[in-house]
């Protein structure tokens, strides 16, 4: 009980933090104060206030009681091309793109409903037919499609962070041999996408995950192969 209560102690400040009506720098209300507030005891208030302490929300001072502090700003995650200015930072970004991407293709199979089917299928068309010269945006864009397909915000403003770069940066990393130009490279590339396209299609998460490791893994592996 005791918890429940403090949870809803915890709420009430937490609201009056995050609107301002308690701002950084000032002092919570006093024990008593907070006690006939909210209909609490003792142990309830202090019980709130450790928590608030734990999520880094106020600081307790001896003899002076607990202040706000300033609530961290929010910020946004974001690759800038000039900030991968290495083999090895492609590398990275491709490992880093191997653990989500394929969770995003897991989730989208998973979250597959008639509009995504659509807009799957829309873009892998886009993508079989792409022109050479568009072939990167047109890869971007079947990535994205899955993301938007798997229903999770944070995987798609992911990849509209990264944007059409984390297809060309590694592409600028390749051989002749893996220009979307050579058609055995651009014949491979193709089937990775239909893979990817079929399973979250059929709605088999793990099939659809399997495929874009592989498809990803394909691409580190001909990136650390080009060095």
């Amino acid at each position: 009980m005791t918890t429940t209560l403090a949870a809803g102690v915890v709420a009430g400040l937490k609201d009056k933090i995050f609107t301002g009506a308690l701002l950084p720098g000032h002092k919570l209300p006093s024990e008593a104060e907070l006690i006939e507030e909210f209909g609490v005891s003792r142990t309830v208030v202090r019980e709130a206030v450790t928590r608030l302490r734990a999520e880094g929300l106020v600081e307790t001072f001896q003899g002076r009681g607990s202040f706000v502090l300033a609530v961290p700003e929010p910020t946004s995650f974001t690759v800038e091309s000039a900030a991968l200015r290495t083999h090895r930072d492609v590398l990275d970004m491709v490992d880093f793109r191997l653990g989500v991407e394929s969770e995003t293709a897991a989730l989208a199979a998973a979250r597959i409903d008639d509009a995504g089917r659509e807009t799957i299928r829309s873009a892998l068309a886009a993508f079989v037919a792409a022109a050479p010269e568009d072939a990167v945006e047109a890869d971007f864009r079947f990535h994205r499609a899955v993301a938007a397909v798997s229903a999770n915000r944070f995987c798609l403003e992911l990849l509209d962070s990264l944007g059409p770069m984390m297809i060309m940066l590694p592409r600028t990393r390749l051989g002749a041999e893996y220009s979307i130009t050579d058609a055995g490279h651009a014949a491979r590339v193709q089937r990775e996408h239909d893979d990817i396209a079929a399973a979250v299609l059929a709605g088999e998460p793990d099939t659809a995950r399997a495929a874009m490791r592989l498809h990803l893994g394909n691409t580190r592996r001909r990136l650390a192969a080009g060095r």
